[in-house]
């Protein structure tokens, strides 16, 4: 199907295919049960913004080994940058074939810029070190938003326990009175609880803020991308040492659910 789309006053005519990333080896396309099985979009979408943070960023360190040219990383982090607009806005119009965040959004870079160029961002890249990357970015940025409800919470536990030094209450061991404590000192014991949750929270975040991108299906990159560029680029503190262990790691996702439901536990003592 030949279309004709304009962007940044450049016109183009390309060829929309319906490719997938992982299916350059089967020759027919998937049964519909399947394809409705396998996609995720519906629930992976929210990680538009990492997705397109962590393709600028491999676009770029594309740029440092001369595989794109100055103006076509231009082109591609300009319709990056479009297509981020697009899901703030609520306007990126979801097409069937669009299995997950990674193949939606390449799939519009296309038509924004044409097949030629916006193919080239997956050079040397797989959806192995993609997911993984964008996961670790959406849950850090989610982890730091959690620490401030924390700290904030703690401050206003404080605070409050400030307003009660003179209140007095029953304090309770096995499920009976044992002796009496002030309001602010059982108020307190939260505050040292939550504080032990934040240290927690952040160690978690620490052991996860480590880059996979360019680490490939399982093998490594085969074009010398520079790694410890795009570690910084991403913010994160170092690149993975070993790509079968960066592609394959999910530890940090169960080490938040734990988080999760302890600090949950907490907050039901209150």
């Amino acid at each position: 199907m030949e279309t004709t789309i304009k962007f940044s006053s450049l016109e183009k005519s390309i060829k929309i295919e319906d490719s997938k990333l992982w299916g350059g080896r089967f020759e027919k396309g998937l049964d519909p049960l399947m394809e409705e099985f396998n996609a995720s979009l519906r629930f992976d979408k929210r990680l538009y913004s990492a997705d397109i943070t962590g393709s600028i960023a491999y676009a770029k360190a594309l740029r440092k080994c001369d595989l794109l040219k100055e103006n076509e990383l231009n082109l591609i982090e300009e319709g990056l940058e479009n297509i981020r607009s697009e899901w703030q806005t609520g306007m990126f119009v979801i097409k069937e074939g669009d299995e997950d965040i990674h193949t939606a959004n390449e799939r519009r870079l296309k038509e924004l810029i044409g097949a030629d160029i916006g193919g080239k961002l997956h050079t040397g890249r797989s959806r192995n070190d993609q997911v993984s990357t964008d996961m670790k970015i959406w849950l850090r940025d989610s982890i730091k938003e959690l620490h401030k409800y924390m700290l904030k919470l703690i401050e206003v536990i404080i605070k409050r326990s400030l307003q009660y030094t003179d209140a007095i209450m029953p304090g309770y061991t096995h499920l009976q009175r044992a002796q009496p404590v002030y309001f602010s000192h059982w108020l307190l014991s939260f505050a040292f609880m939550y504080q032990q949750d934040c240290e927690r929270l952040l160690a978690v975040l620490d052991r996860m803020n480590v880059c996979p991108l360019g680490s490939g299906a399982i093998s490594g990159n085969p074009f010398n991308i520079d790694r410890d560029f795009l570690a910084k680029e991403l913010g994160f503190k170092s690149c993975s040492m070993n790509s079968m262990h960066a592609v394959g790691d999910r530890d940090f996702v169960a080490e938040f659910h734990f988080w999760s439901s302890l600090t949950v536990i907490h907050f039901s003592k209150m």
